[in-house]
């Protein structure tokens, strides 16, 4: 019964779009399965069945229609959800990856409104190979900038300006939602992008007051990854294509976390009251090679370093970061890849800063070194 509505219900989207050739409704998604083995995971070898490690598994409706004018109405729906159990992603959520509406204008931009990726995602994380091409084994330490899409902005309205002269811009305000408390778990956020030829760059700004403080502001605590009085991150990158063969981008990102209470990433979380800050700065440079348009090698490296202040006194923290995949397309929508990953801490701090963590990783390792390797398929529709 239940195929049966669905099949009609689809039937009825086809046939509504031959008879409005102006307005069309989009069903898509990505299924990403594959096998990981972790060299130490709290002192164990780890091997796993893992699904969206590269491309977080999903499916959604988009659609628009046609208000004339040069304006069209738009919406997208997009869900998360784990391949092998069928559990829905960002803490449960029905459309935890995105949901919104808008009006769209070729003149004069598009505006949305609901929970959706900031500017920092939609400009400048696409300059990492986290962002772009390999996922979680290619995300910084802790995903401290957010460049692996950990988490969304709620309560939000984002405005998109039109390219002019290469360059295009977009910022957003996330709304706290909160009775007496405008600034609490609220967030800002803007990016400028330019793009000409085979060049690109772009710069970046988020902040973030009371993150994750209460459910409903614009930064949810199920799918935080740092918790603290205020965060900002600072962002920028530039990549250059070399015709078809190879691309190569470099990214840079400053993170400054104040009084922190919680990483999604720790396995002992701070005492409340230790931690004055923590400042992160990432340093990136990946790249992929085109064998053929339908096989491909990417590389990352990133050295991050981190300062760690508390009330008795203040440490660094450095990781490196080695991360390669190799990927073949068997069609048009589905791939099978392989990936590597090694990470090295070296940190005295006294927390769990001090132990490699490859975001990914079932568990941080026992040591200061891990490694996780991948080997998946990708099917898109």
């Amino acid at each position: 019964m239940k195929k049966t509505c669905l099949a009609g219900l689809l039937s009825a989207l086809a046939l509504s779009n031959v008879a409005h050739a102006q307005n069309s409704v989009t069903l898509y998604g990505i299924i990403d399965e594959g096998l990981d083995f972790t060299t130490n995971a709290a002192g164990n070898r780890g091997y796993q069945m893992v699904s969206g490690d590269t491309a977080g598994s999903r499916f959604g409706l988009k659609g628009s229609e046609d208000l004339g004018g040069g304006m069209k109405a738009i919406f997208q729906l997009e869900n998360g959800f784990n391949t092998n159990t069928g559990a829905a992603g960002q803490g449960g959520l029905m459309f935890g990856r995105q949901a919104y509406v808008g009006l769209s204008s070729a003149q004069y931009g598009t505006i949305t409104m609901g929970r959706q990726y900031d500017p920092t995602i939609d400009m400048w994380s696409g300059f990492t190979a986290a962002g772009n091409w390999e996922g979680d084994l290619g995300a910084h330490p802790l995903d401290n900038d957010n460049a692996d899409w950990d988490y969304r902005i709620q309560n939000s309205v984002k405005y998109v300006s039109p390219t002019v002269a290469g360059f295009t811009g977009e910022a957003m305000y996330g709304f706290s939602n909160e009775a007496g408390g405008f600034a609490d778990n609220r967030m800002y956020s803007a990016a400028l992008q330019y793009q000409m030829g085979a060049l690109s760059a772009v710069l970046a700004y988020m902040k973030t007051n009371n993150g994750g403080a209460n459910t409903g502001g614009a930064s949810p605590s199920t799918t935080i990854v740092f918790s603290g009085s205020s965060q900002q991150n600072i962002d920028a990158g530039a990549s250059y294509k070399f015709s078809d063969k190879a691309v190569v981008s470099l990214a840079y990102s400053h993170i400054d976390v104040y009084n922190p209470t919680y990483s999604e990433y720790f396995t002992t979380q701070p005492v409340a009251g230790t931690q004055n800050s923590w400042k992160f700065d990432n340093f990136e440079i990946n790249g992929q090679y085109y064998f053929a348009h339908d096989f491909w090698l990417g590389a990352a490296y990133t050295f991050t370093r981190a300062h760690i202040s508390t009330v008795t006194g203040s440490s660094d923290a450095n990781w490196n970061q080695l991360s390669l995949m190799l990927d073949y397309d068997l069609s048009a929508r589905t791939s099978v890849y392989v990936q590597g990953a090694y990470q090295h801490a070296d940190g005295k701090t006294g927390q769990d800063f001090d132990y490699a963590n490859i975001v990914g990783s079932p568990s941080q390792s026992s040591t200061g070194n891990q490694m996780v390797y991948r080997i998946a398929m990708m099917h898109r529709f």
